[in-house]
């Protein structure tokens, strides 16, 4: 099937209460424009000098995650290209994306990624530093805190994943409750989707199961 044909049966199965992230990292322009066309309404990339060179020539309005790891060097222009930054899983990261937004006059909405499995080769906060973190967000003049994001580990069965999920929609409903802007739990890819929305997710992040296999040079 076509990455058109794709996205519509994923979002058809998802339904509107899920935001399907279309995941572009290492796709190019004209397979993001067929999903677009096709209803995605947001798009996700994984590097800032990546999507420096796609979205220029997109020609289409789409709300644009960056949802890979950010490093500091990159920030100024992770700001102006990026609708929501998903990944931010340190105070220094937060103080430089802050001080860049406040550069260009923007409030700059912002997930925090929580390395809830402990991963020592992922990036994400622990979670007993989650609260000075989100504490620390909280302060900053110029982001805004919409929610948390976790990559949950490729096991092969992912029902393993599921008390991970479990636990991240717990944290997700006790920090709401007193935030009016948290509103985004982004969790799930093509192989843990279906049972990261069935623990809650509400922003799931997919590009194989939408554009195919990656091509890597």
């Amino acid at each position: 099937m076509s990455a058109a044909e794709n996205f519509r049966a994923i979002k058809a199965e998802l339904g509107d209460k899920i935001i399907l992230v279309a995941v572009t990292k290492n796709h190019g322009v004209e397979l993001m424009r067929e999903a677009i066309d096709a209803g995605a309404t947001d798009i996700g990339e994984n590097r800032v000098q990546e999507a420096a060179e796609k979205f220029p020539t997109l020609n289409r309005q789409v709300t644009r995650h960056l949802i890979g790891h950010l490093q500091t060097n990159k920030v100024k222009p992770a700001v102006k290209l990026f609708d929501l930054i998903q990944s931010v899983d340190s105070e220094h990261l937060a103080a430089a994306i802050d001080k860049a937004s406040s550069s260009i006059g923007k409030i700059q909405d912002v997930l925090i990624q929580v390395n809830a499995a402990r991963e020592p080769q992922k990036s994400g906060v622990m979670l007993e530093d989650l609260e000075r973190l989100i504490n620390f967000v909280d302060s900053a003049k110029n982001l805004r805190l919409r929610g948390l994001m976790m990559i949950a580990p490729n096991l092969p069965d992912v029902e393993d994943c599921r008390p991970l999920f479990r636990q991240m929609r717990k944290l997700f409903d006790e920090l709401k409750v007193s935030r009016e802007a948290f509103d985004y739990l982004s969790m799930g890819m093509t192989h843990d989707y279906k049972v990261a929305v069935e623990e809650g997710a509400n922003v799931v992040r997919i590009g194989t199961a939408i554009f195919g296999e990656r091509t890597y040079t």
